[in-house]
């Protein structure tokens, strides 16, 4: 069988990507190596930016259905000392700028958005290879396989596409996030729901952070964050509570909370990067999007820059029609340099983090920066 554009993903990039060819009258399937739409728990809450994911999902034509699921007052914003001082506090003020969003609901909203067919589940790449005139065959751990005109890889940080296109694979960053989640926060731990606040909070000292949101139904989702070698992290359990709470002996108790009280997880992340100018040479029928092409530290934008991708894509397919390699080079020369400025960003706020003066080094704007770039944001 061969399809004119094959995405491999299902992410919200991937899932942007084929909304907006949807939207221009183009076809496309989507593999996706997940069994069923709720195989798989999709993270936790996005910032949806207004210079970047909005205007992805307008071209998606899908911006009355992102505000529908807008988690109305998350944009609040707290900075708080290890010992619990509350040293900024900022409401949520109505704005709009980065309006928060569950991962799941928005992929639910791309979802429904698309034809019946488009997503085929259950189909885990295995490998891809050039079969000459721009033309690829993808195989799957299934046994099948499928050629396509025009291969997207939307695969995330370890896509099965990009060694198509390039020789770079991602290197450990310094940096580990062990992830909580803590239930009925207000009732069950009201010490921790109250350091959260009514949106984001976020406490720092040199080398090492937490972090935190209150998503719906009074659930707090926390991110601690140690910088450490990998020898280092290989070395201790990050699974075991106490072990992570250690690190931050002297810490409030109503931080450390996030930590010793989950009621899911903890979950171990290791956050991988790419060089930060990652690019490639036009290569025939072929072409990456979101962590695949530029996966970088956290910094608030993975997710942004996904769907961006996605959405600027499909528009420069849909305006090259009969001209993949025409819609491919328009595309990578925005996304290059794009990617390469984000990268670089999330690199200098990481730096800011490592330092011995980091705390007095946060101003209100960069904890926000930093903060609204949790470890959720390593989005396909």
């Amino acid at each position: 069988m061969t399809t004119r554009v094959t995405i491999v993903g299902a992410g919200i990039g991937g899932l942007v990507l084929a909304r907006v060819l949807h939207v221009h009258g183009i076809a496309s399937a989507v593999y996706e190596a997940e069994t069923s739409v709720g195989s798989r728990a999709q993270g936790g809450q996005l910032d949806i930016h207004h210079d970047t994911g909005q205007p992805a999902l307008e071209l998606a034509g899908l911006t009355e259905q992102f505000r529908a699921i807008i988690h109305v007052g998350a944009e609040a914003d707290r900075l708080l000392a290890p010992d619990g001082t509350v040293l900024i506090d900022e409401p949520d003020d109505g704005a709009g700028l980065r309006p928060e969003v569950l991962r799941g609901e928005l992929r639910r909203v791309l979802l429904d958005s698309l034809p019946a067919d488009t997503v085929r589940w259950g189909h885990k790449v295995a490998g891809a290879r050039p079969l000459g005139d721009g033309r690829h065959e993808l195989s799957f751990t299934d046994g099948g396989s499928v050629r396509t005109e025009l291969l997207v890889g939307a695969d995330g940080a370890w896509s099965k596409i990009r060694p198509l296109v390039s020789d770079a694979s991602p290197g450990y960053a310094g940096m580990t996030f062990v992830e909580t989640y803590l239930h009925d926060a207000d009732t069950r731990h009201p010490g921790a729901a109250a350091a959260v606040g009514a949106g984001s909070m976020f406490a720092v000292a040199p080398g090492k952070w937490i972090g935190a949101h209150r998503e719906p139904n009074a659930v707090l989702h926390a991110y601690v964050a140690l910088h450490r070698p990998a020898e280092w992290i290989a070395a201790v359990d990050l699974t075991d509570t106490a072990c992570v709470a250690a690190e931050f002996d002297g810490w409030a108790p109503e931080l450390t909370a996030l930590i010793t009280d989950c009621d899911t997880g903890p979950t171990v992340r290791m956050i991988h990067t790419l060089p930060t100018d990652h690019r490639w040479d036009r290569t025939p029928g072929v072409t990456l999007l979101g962590d695949a092409a530029h996966l970088s530290p956290p910094s608030g934008e993975g997710a942004n820059l996904a769907m961006l991708d996605g959405a600027e894509l499909g528009a420069a397919i849909a305006a090259h029609p009969g001209d993949t390699e025409a819609a491919l080079a328009a595309y990578e020369a925005v996304m290059f340099p794009r990617s390469e400025s984000a990268a670089l960003e999330a690199l200098r706020m990481q730096a800011t983090f490592v330092g011995a003066h980091a705390q007095s080094e946060l101003t209100s704007t960069l904890a926000r920066e930093v903060w609204t770039g949790r470890a959720s944001d390593s989005a396909r």
